[in-house]
C-alpha cells in the first residue's frame, strides 16, 4: 500500500500525544469524589479509609464477589473473582495506605531529582553474561528502559544469527520496542523482523510492524528492492535501501570484491550490491535509533531501513528492548535516554480543568455509558476525555463513567486513584485486573446503574471504542419507548474455539454454541436488563462466562427466561463496528488516541468518516 506523504512539521506524529502521556502521575491531592458517595462493601470501606487523614471516599464500586466461592465445587470463573477481589481489596489498602498523608517513608534520596521527579539512568550496558543468555534455545532478552526513549535515543545490538534455525531451516529472529504490560498484552510499538533465508517471497527480508490493542498494522517489507522516489521518506531516509541476495556467504569474500571495485575505480553499482545485512554466523552491530518522524536501523554503520511513527505510541511509551529468536546475542548498550519520566508533569493539572466531569445532578438520566478500562491506559481515557466525551460533559440526561480494576503494580494504582479524584471520572472496581475477569466490570456497570445512576439505557463499550452519541441515541429512540431491548452488532450461532489462542474448554462452555451476543466493543440495553443483572449478582444466582460479549448475550437469555419482564428485542445494527471503523459508523473500535483525536475532527467537520490506519 503507498502511504501518502505527511505535511505539516516533523515533530507532530512524535509530540502529538505528549500532553497525554505528560500527566499519568500527577501532584498530591486530597482524595474525593463529586459523585454521590456509594455503599461501600467491606473491602471497599476499609481501603478508602485507612486513615483520619481521608477526609472524603473514592468511588469504589460496591461490587463484591468474594463469596463466590463458597459453594463447594464453585465454577473455575467464580472462584478466581473471589480470589481476585480479596487480592484487590489488599492492592486497594497497600496503596491508600502509603499516600503522603501516611506514616510511608519517602523515596530515597538518589532516585529522586528535582520537583519529585523519579531519575532513570542515561545510558544502560548489558553483556552476554549480565544478560544470562544460553547459546542454544529460544530464550528471549528484555532490557527495561525506565523512561522510555527521547529524541536521539539508540539502542545498539552486537549478535550473530544462529545457522540452521527456524521452521523450515529458516534462521531468522525479532528486535522489538514494547510498551508496558505482560506477554500479547503489552503493545509493540516497533516490531523488527529480519528472515535471512525469506518467507512466501523465497527472498531475504525485513518486516516492520506495530501492535495496538492485538490489532497487526500494515506491515512494511523490505526486500532489496529501494524504495520508490515518490514515497515518503524519513527524516530524509528512505523507508527501505537496496540490496541484492548474499554472493556465497562469505562476507569476507565480498569486502574484497568491494575493495578491488574501487581501487580499479569502477562505480557501476550493477557490479556489486551490497548484500542482505545479517549472515547466519556472522557477527553484526544493529542500531536503533530514534529521529524527528520515524525509527531508523543501521546495521555495520550502513542504513538499512527507517521506519515512521505509528500514532497510538510516543517515544515515552517504549518501556521494553526485546530481543528474541535464533541469535546470540554479545551485548545491547542503549544511550542518550531520558533521566527523568515525563508523566511527572504537576503544572500541567490546572490546564485540564475544563476535562473534569461535573457532579451528578438529580436530572433524569436517559443514557449511562460505562467505558471499560485498564489502570495503565490513561492516554486511552484522555483520548475519550478530549473527543466524544466532550458531549457528554455538556448533557444533563447523559452521564459516562471508566470502569477500572486495580493493576498489580502499586505506582499504576497510584496514578489512578490521582487521575480518579482529579477527573471524578473513574470508577475503581477492587479486584486484581485479568483478561479472563473483564466481564466483572461490566456487572459492576450494572450493579453502579442499579444503585447510583438509574438510566433508562445502558450502554457499555472499550476505551478504545470511538462513540457517536447523537447516532447511537438515534438507534435506540427507533426502538418502541418501554420496551426490552438489547442493541448493537448481534452475532447469532457462533461456536466456541476449542483450539489455539482463543480456546475455550468444554468445562467453561460445554455446549457447541454461543447464545445470540452483540461484539463487546459497544452494545446498548435497557435498564431492566441491567438491573436484573445487578439483582441476580448480589442474589449468588449469576452465571459468568470469561468472555465479556458472551456473557451479557447469556445474562439476557436468563432474563428473558425469568418471565420479569417484558419479551427482549434483539436489535442489530452493523453500525456497531467490532473489528475496526467504517464509515458512516456508531462505534468504531481499535482506534488509537490519535485516531480518536482525528474522528473526532472528523466528526466536527460533519464527516463520520475513519481515519488513517497510522
Amino acid at each position: 500500500m503507498r502511504r501518502q506523504r505527511r505535511t505539516g512539521g516533523g515533530l507532530r506524529p512524535v509530540l502529538l500525544l505528549l500532553p497525554f502521556a505528560a500527566l499519568v502521575s500527577v501532584a498530591t491531592f486530597s482524595l474525593h469524589s463529586a459523585d454521590r458517595l456509594l455503599p461501600s462493601s467491606d473491602t471497599a470501606q476499609q481501603a478508602a479509609s485507612p486513615s483520619r487523614h481521608r477526609q472524603h471516599r473514592l468511588p469504589i464500586s460496591t461490587l463484591d464477589v468474594r463469596a463466590l466461592d463458597a459453594a463447594a465445587p464453585a465454577p473455575p470463573l467464580h472462584a478466581a473473582a473471589a480470589r481476585a477481589f480479596r487480592s484487590g481489596g489488599r492492592l486497594l489498602r497497600d496503596v491508600l495506605s502509603s499516600s503522603p498523608s501516611s506514616s510511608a517513608p519517602a523515596p530515597p534520596p538518589a532516585a529522586v531529582g528535582v520537583g519529585g521527579t523519579t531519575r532513570c539512568p542515561a545510558s544502560i550496558t548489558r553483556s552476554a553474561a549480565y544478560l544470562g543468555l544460553r547459546h542454544a534455545g529460544g530464550g528471549g532478552v528484555l532490557l527495561p528502559l525506565p523512561c522510555g526513549l527521547a529524541l536521539g535515543s539508540h539502542v545498539t545490538l552486537v549478535g550473530a544469527p544462529r545457522g540452521g534455525g527456524g521452521a523450515a531451516g529458516v534462521a531468522q529472529f525479532a528486535v522489538e520496542l514494547r510498551g508496558e504490560g505482560d506477554g500479547d498484552a503489552a503493545p509493540r510499538i516497533l516490531h523488527f523482523n529480519p528472515r535471512l533465508s525469506g518467507d512466501w517471497s523465497r527472498r531475504p527480508v525485513i518486516e516492520l510492524n506495530t501492535r495496538f490493542r492485538g490489532q497487526w498494522g500494515p506491515a512494511l517489507r523490505c526486500d532489496g528492492r529501494p524504495s520508490r522516489p515518490d514515497e515518503e521518506t524519513v527524516d530524509g531516509l528512505v523507508t527501505c535501501e537496496e540490496w541484492s541476495g548474499n554472493i556465497g556467504g562469505a562476507s569476507e569474500e565480498l569486502k574484497r570484491l568491494w575493495l578491488q571495485n574501487r581501487v580499479a575505480g569502477k562505480n557501476d553499482r550493477n557490479w556489486i550490491h551490497w548484500p542482505y545485512p545479517f549472515l547466519e554466523e556472522e557477527l553484526f552491530v544493529l542500531t536503533l535509533s530514534s529521529g524527528l518522524e520515524g525509527y531508523h536501523f543501521h546495521v555495520d554503520g550502513k542504513h538499512v531501513t527507517s521506519f515512521p511513527y505509528r500514532v497510538g505510541f510516543v517515544l515515552e511509551d517504549a518501556k521494553i528492548f526485546s530481543v528474541n529468536g535464533n541469535i546470540d546475542i554479545k551485548s545491547i548498550v542503549a544511550g542518550s535516554l531520558p533521566t527523568a519520566h515525563p508523566s511527572i508533569v504537576q503544572r500541567n493539572l490546572e490546564s485540564l480543568t475544563e476535562l473534569k466531569m461535573p457532579p451528578l445532578g438529580k436530572e433524569n438520566v436517559e443514557l449511562f455509558i460505562g467505558v471499560l478500562s485498564a489502570g495503565s491506559d490513561f492516554a486511552e481515557r484522555m483520548a475519550v476525555r478530549r473527543s466524544w466525551m466532550s458531549l457528554v460533559r455538556n448533557s444533563s440526561s447523559i452521564v459516562a463513567r471508566f470502569f477500572v480494576a486495580l493493576n498489580g503494580r502499586k505506582e499504576v494504582n497510584e496514578d489512578l486513584i490521582k487521575e480518579a479524584d482529579f477527573f471524578r471520572d473513574i470508577v475503581i472496581v477492587p479486584f486484581a485486573d485479568s483478561y479472563d475477569l473483564v466481564v466483572l466490570k461490566t456487572v459492576a456497570i450494572c450493579d453502579y446503574v442499579a444503585r447510583v445512576v438509574p438510566a433508562k439505557y445502558v450502554m457499555k463499550c472499550d476505551d478504545d471504542t470511538f462513540v457517536r452519541l447523537d447516532s447511537v441515541m438515534a438507534e435506540v429512540k427507533k426502538i418502541q419507548d418501554g420496551k426490552s431491548f438489547y442493541l448493537g452488532n448481534m452475532n447469532y450461532y457462533h461456536r466456541p474455539l476449542r483450539e489455539g489462542k482463543w480456546a475455550v474448554s468444554y468445562e467453561e462452555w460445554p455446549r457447541e454454541e454461543y447464545p445470540p451476543y452483540a461484539d463487546g466493543a459497544g452494545y446498548v440495553v435497557s435498564s431492566d436488563i441491567a438491573n436484573f443483572v445487578a439483582s441476580e449478582m448480589e442474589n449468588g444466582r449469576l452465571n459468568m462466562f470469561k468472555m465479556e460479549d458472551v456473557s451479557m448475550g447469556m445474562w439476557v437469555g436468563q432474563f428473558n427466561r425469568s418471565g420479569t419482564g417484558n419479551t427482549v428485542a434483539y436489535v442489530h445494527s452493523a453500525g456497531f463496528c467490532q473489528s475496526g471503523c467504517v464509515h458512516d459508523y456508531l462505534t468504531a473500535h481499535y482506534q488509537s488516541p490519535a485516531q480518536m483525536a482525528c474522528l473526532w475532527e472528523m466528526l466536527r467537520r460533519g464527516k463520520a468518516w475513519c481515519c488513517n490506519a497510522r
